[in-house]
């Protein structure tokens, strides 16, 4: 079970403890078997009342849970003989998005995602998972790579949205976009994403223009965070819970918009309480859908492709 508590999460957290407490003292002064299983059935009950009734808000901070899996995670659990490919070929190597070539249930792919960090260290390494123009250009590179030896393109996104600094802008943060966003869109193979975390604007687009767009339960998809929406339409950041609840950001309202094709389901307490069955449920998932991709041709890719993305936003 996770160590880090959300807000919401405080009651939980408090029987939780006194499980704990209870625990030591049982293993110094006697049984306290009784107790302890009383407020373990009692603790598991009110997980599962507050994960079934999560608004927008809540489902972001989920989303955004430190302890949630990360693609370096989900690399680990389901792919095989991984090579990291790194570079753009015209300024650097950006360690927000990582990918390269993979086996994925013994099928040939090209794999890549946001990477957030899970720790000071890495967390600086990868940039929080904000991207640079150089990783959105080693993205095109590498789908470049699927087109030209007909590998499906299967990318995971979790990033609050492109890095907004000074030397990003320079470099042409928006073109760069741009770019991975239209060469997602022509590409002559299946390409599946899924957003694990955050999906934040259009560092987030950038590598789900695909066929096929899941999502996990407690995952959001936005144009902007609540946070710069509060910002915009209220001057005030501190309003990020309304941006939150009138944006239309979770599974069901993306469903309803024609905007995300699936929703994963996950564990009770989100993918950080049991993280191996959320990357097997992920797992099961893209491969159904990358199954029924195969066999289509390149134009039948396209043109799906195409029809997915005008019937966004029409009845």
């Amino acid at each position: 079970m996770a160590t880090h508590y959300l807000e919401f999460e405080k009651p939980i957290a408090e029987l939780e403890a006194k499980i704990d407490e209870l625990g030591l003292l049982a293993a110094t002064s006697g049984s306290f078997e009784t107790e302890i299983d009383g407020l373990k059935r009692k603790a598991d009950q009110l997980r599962r009342k507050t994960y079934a009734g999560l608004d927008p808000w809540q489902k972001t901070q989920v989303a955004r849970h430190p302890q949630r899996p990360h693609f370096i995670d989900y690399l680990d659990a389901l792919f095989t003989d991984y090579v990291e490919l790194r570079g753009d070929r015209q300024f650097g190597d950006d360690q927000a998005i990582l990918g390269g070539l993979a086996r994925f249930r013994g099928q040939a792919v090209v794999v890549m995602g946001h990477e957030k960090g899970h720790d000071t260290a890495t967390r600086l390494t990868h940039n929080f998972g904000m991207a640079r123009p150089e990783g959105y250009r080693k993205a095109v590179r590498l789908m470049d790579l699927a087109d030209r030896f007909g590998l499906p393109v299967l990318t995971f996104v979790d990033t609050a949205g492109a890095y907004p600094g000074l030397g990003a802008e320079e470099r042409g943060q928006a073109e760069a976009i741009a770019r991975s966003t239209e060469r997602g869109l022509i590409l002559n193979t299946p390409m599946i994403a899924t957003v694990t975390g955050e999906g934040g604007s259009g560092g987030a687009i950038a590598l789900a223009a695909a066929n096929r767009v899941l999502m996990l339960e407690h995952s959001i998809y936005s144009v902007i965070s609540p946070e710069g929406a509060a910002g915009i339409l209220w001057r005030d950041g501190a309003r990020a819970k309304d941006a939150a609840m009138a944006m239309k950001i979770t599974g069901p309202d993306l469903m309803a918009m024609k905007i995300v094709d699936r929703v994963i389901p996950e564990p009770v307490g989100g993918a950080h309480a049991d993280a191996g069955t959320t990357m097997h449920a992920v797992g099961d998932a893209v491969w159904e859908e990358l199954q029924a991709l195969i066999p289509l041709s390149p134009a039948q890719l396209r043109k799906q492709r195409a029809d997915r993305f005008y019937a966004i936003g029409r009845p």
